[in-house]
């Protein structure tokens, strides 16, 4: 596991969980809850979803370059996007 891709995920993870608060406002765990969710989900679901797609594989091993950069936000901002709209959609079922 590298560090800097492990940074990269789970910041476009926040990113792309507060993007996914703005795109379902009603079932949002607010900006917080969402930038926290995001940023575990962008971690945790960017390393899961890189080797499985096959994004990284030798240029991660290299080295930081734009390709990895790029990996890295793809991954971790869909994956961060997703848990937080998962999860803000859970919230609000428990509390209707």
């Amino acid at each position: 596991m590298d560090l800097t891709a492990l940074l990269i995920q789970a910041v476009s993870g926040a990113i792309g969980g507060n993007a996914a608060n703005a795109v379902a406002k009603n079932d949002s765990l607010g900006t917080l809850g969402n930038t926290i969710a995001g940023a575990l989900g962008g971690g945790l679901g960017g390393q899961l979803l890189g080797p499985l797609l096959g994004l990284g594989g030798a240029a991660a091993s290299s080295g930081l370059d734009i390709n990895t950069i790029i990996s890295g936000f793809a991954t971790g901002g869909v994956s961060g996007a997703v848990t937080a709209l998962v999860l803000g959609l859970i919230k609000a079922k428990l509390a209707g």
